[in-house]
């Protein structure tokens, strides 16, 4: 089985890691995670074989609808999910918008992007339930 891969864009902060990194490889899917819109957009040129991408709408060097942007015009179906504060503004040009950070729905959102691959980690995680 090959697992998913997503990209996550999130702000950096001295001494921590993306805490949407983390909950994407606690569901077992694989990540690959930018500190700025303009390595995120390196990063999809490097890696351009990625499922989907989860952002932040707040990133400090670049403008939320030119981050999407320029990751459309690498890969024009390739998904993008912009999270931002409850009050935060619509994003131009992002498939999916989350007005906050719960877990849940942005777990939910990732395994409609990828069903089969979801239900097969799913029953994977049973079996070696199952073994112990």
């Amino acid at each position: 089985m090959v697992r998913p891969c997503f990209l996550v864009i999130d702000p950096e902060y001295p001494g921590s890691i993306s805490t949407r990194k983390l909950v994407i490889e606690t569901a077992k899917f694989n990540v690959l995670t930018a500190y700025s819109g303009r390595e995120g957009v390196e990063m999809l040129r490097l890696f351009p074989a990625i499922h989907g991408v989860v952002m932040d709408e707040d990133l400090q060097d670049l403008p939320c609808h030119s981050v999407v942007a320029a990751l459309k015009a690498i890969s024009p179906v390739l998904p993008v999910i912009v999270i931002s504060g409850p009050k935060g503004k619509h994003c131009p040009g992002a498939d999916y918008h989350l007005e906050s950070f719960d877990p849940r729905k942005l777990l939910e959102i990732l395994a409609r992007l990828k069903p089969e691959e979801t239900e097969e980690i799913e029953r994977r995680n049973e079996e070696l339930e199952n073994q112990n």
